[in-house]
């Protein structure tokens, strides 16, 4: 599979780009994870969005959150895999990438994600620690964990 990436300010994405991802978040968050929640939480604008393509169109996303947005640390959120590359180590590409351009683009300090609960042994795979308590999000449970620089 040849894979390709773009990541941009909100204000650079074109229409089909801002649509391919939303179609993407949609179909894993809300249908395949069968979540009801307001996707567009008015964060996106102040983001920078990683796009991984392959022949197929867009195959992963993630969205890179500056300090004080979510958490007080630079954040990786709407992290996705489109389920037809699943298996295929797409996932541990984007988050390299996620990792290194929240470096390049917002600073090299701490990275905070909010994960679900069963990937902690790929993030922690990521060089990312575990803190605090489990929670709720949407009916997934969750935990929020920092990668230190």
């Amino acid at each position: 599979m040849t894979i390709s990436h773009l990541v941009k300010a909100f204000h650079e994405l074109t229409v089909d780009e801002l649509y391919e991802i939303l179609k993407l978040r949609s179909e894993v968050f809300v249908v395949e994870q069968n979540c009801v929640f307001q996707d567009m939480d008015d964060k996106d604008q102040k983001c920078y969005h990683l796009m991984v393509f392959s022949e197929n169109g867009l195959v992963a996303y993630s969205r890179l959150v500056p300090a004080g947005l979510s958490y007080e640390e630079v954040a990786i959120g709407r992290v996705i895999t489109a389920p037809s590359v699943r298996g295929t180590g797409l996932g541990k590409v984007l988050m390299e990438l996620s990792i290194l351009y929240c470096h390049q683009l917002l600073g090299t300090g701490p990275i905070r994600i909010g994960a679900q609960t069963y990937a902690l042994g790929f993030y922690e795979s990521l060089g990312f620690v575990a803190e605090g308590e489990t929670y709720d999000e949407d009916g997934i449970e969750h935990i929020e964990m920092v990668r230190k620089s």
